[in-house]
């Protein structure tokens, strides 16, 4: 069982790490890198603009779903963990 508990926390704590690193992107890095972006176009509008104004809220949107998908996975995942447990631990007795 504790294999499967660490597993689940490693998952998780790099499923974070990704999610976050996203989000510091499109935070920090895109606003950054501004000038150099302005004369792409996306539907008539600069890139930053863009950004700015709606992708970085449908980003964060995305990745908050990216996350709850993610761990109802782990999750399931772990319960069958524990199950298998149990299961095992009445055949034993």
């Amino acid at each position: 069982m504790a294999r499967a508990h660490q597993r689940y926390w490693r998952f998780n704590l790099m499923l974070i790490a990704a999610l976050m690193l996203i989000g510091f992107g499109v935070s920090f890095i895109v606003p950054a890198a501004s000038r150099g972006l302005s004369t792409v176009r996306l539907f008539g509008f600069s890139l930053p603009f863009y950004v700015g104004a709606q992708g970085a809220i449908l980003v964060y949107l995305a990745l908050i779903v990216v996350y709850i998908v993610s761990m109802q996975y782990a999750d399931r995942a772990l319960q069958r963990a524990f199950d298998a447990d149990a299961v095992a631990r009445q055949t034993s007795r």
